[in-house]
């Protein structure tokens, strides 16, 4: 039987492009792209029709669309996303057009000289947003036309607001396939707030102050999930190397190196600001007693080596931008396969809903469940071949 998939090309004012999204899965359902983006990309290039000398910066474009469409204007494209990044790399190469045309930016570049343009596609974290405009404000000019669009279901009366607070008066579109637009029009007298990120918590039972970025989940406290973690992490690694893979603001790595002095602990995530968080972490509470650790923005486990690692432990996201699914979770779990060391050992944490148990028994052939909760399981398997 036939299994139908995705449509792959992108139509726009008589253009087309061919999108994949990353990560890949052989019978992909999903496209690299949405309604809000072709509304978007519609509007700049039917409607509004800027010269292709202007200054554009694009947010958030989820897997390089807007960049593609858009690449005749070489515009600036911020995402916090390696995926993303990585995703609009290929997605040129595969159209035949240079990378150079998009100049990729991480979430924490500075911004530099004055706008003409501003693309947003609204973020699943409204922290998130509201950073990035407060930073991008000194780079309006009264005369740059700054444009965020979404799905209806993604853009609440929030965005509305933050918008107005932190660009100015907003006008908006007609709804278009479920999708809309929000026009603002920069204030440049507004007195703009400081930025208030990252935050901090203390962490409970400890002396660590946990510093998170704006785009970093739950950021302003602990997160049942990784309490429920702390409270089973693998002992007595003595020399091993470990991977908190999925690291977020590094939690679990940084309790796993205090706790095991002589351990080699890798931070990994697809978040420039996880990364970030982790890595400010790590130096404020180990690093004055001369602890290192690694840290690496990737996808996965692509830069480590087969065989190579002792230890994995895993909170393995459940979304990908607004869509919720298992695809990143299931690909961590494949990859860590190839990374462990016969013998070596992964530890996942998950809601108990998501049948993690069933991917990690088909891959290793073992899986042991060593505590639940009403919400929570946490597994470990073995690489025993």
């Amino acid at each position: 039987m036939l299994v139908e998939t995705t449509d792959t090309v992108l139509n726009i004012a008589e253009q087309a492009f061919n999108l994949q999204r990353l990560p890949k899965r052989p019978l992909e359902l999903l496209r690299a792209w949405d309604a809000a983006d072709e509304y978007l990309l519609d509007v700049v290039l039917t409607g509004l029709k800027p010269s292709t000398s202007v200054r554009m910066i694009i947010l958030n474009d989820s897997f390089g669309a807007l960049a593609l469409g858009l690449n005749a204007y070489q515009p600036q494209l911020v995402s916090d996303s390696y995926l993303s990044q990585q995703a609009t790399r290929l997605n040129l190469q595969a159209n035949q057009l240079p990378e150079h045309s998009v100049t990729l930016l991480d979430s924490l570049a500075q911004f530099e000289g004055l706008y003409d343009v501003v693309l947003i596609k609204a973020p699943k974290t409204l922290a998130l947003l509201e950073e990035q405009l407060i930073r991008l404000h000194p780079h309006l000019q009264s005369s740059t036309r700054v444009i965020l669009a979404g799905m209806i279901k993604t853009l609440p009366a929030s965005v509305w607001k933050l918008l107005e607070r932190l660009v100015g008066p907003t006008t908006t579109s007609l709804a278009k396939k479920k999708a809309r637009l929000i026009f603002a029009t920069p204030d440049l007298e507004l007195k703009i707030p400081s930025n208030p990120y990252p935050v901090y918590y203390q962490l409970e039972g400890t002396e660590y102050s946990i510093g998170n970025h704006a785009n970093v989940f739950s950021r302003d406290s602990l997160d049942i999930g990784t309490r429920f973690f702390l409270q089973h992490l693998p002992q007595q690694l003595e020399t091993g190397t470990v991977v908190d893979l999925g690291c977020g603001n590094g939690l679990l790595g940084l309790m796993i190196a205090a706790q095991n002095p002589n351990a080699q602990v890798h931070f990994v995530d697809e978040s420039f600001m996880a990364v970030a968080s982790a890595q400010d972490n790590f130096n404020r509470a180990l690093g004055l007693a001369g602890r290192e650790a690694t840290f690496t923005v990737a996808d996965g486990l692509e830069s480590f080596e087969s065989d190579s690692v002792d230890c994995i432990v895993c909170n393995p996201p459940f979304h990908q931008q607004n869509t919720i699914g298992d695809q990143i979770a299931n690909s961590m779990i494949k990859a860590s396969k190839r990374v462990l060391k016969q013998g070596g050992e992964l530890w996942i944490v998950g809601n108990r809903h998501l049948n993690y148990h069933l991917t990690v028994k088909q891959l290793f052939g073992n899986c042991t469940t060593l505590a639940t909760n009403n919400k929570f399981v946490i597994l470990k398997t073995k690489r025993l071949r």
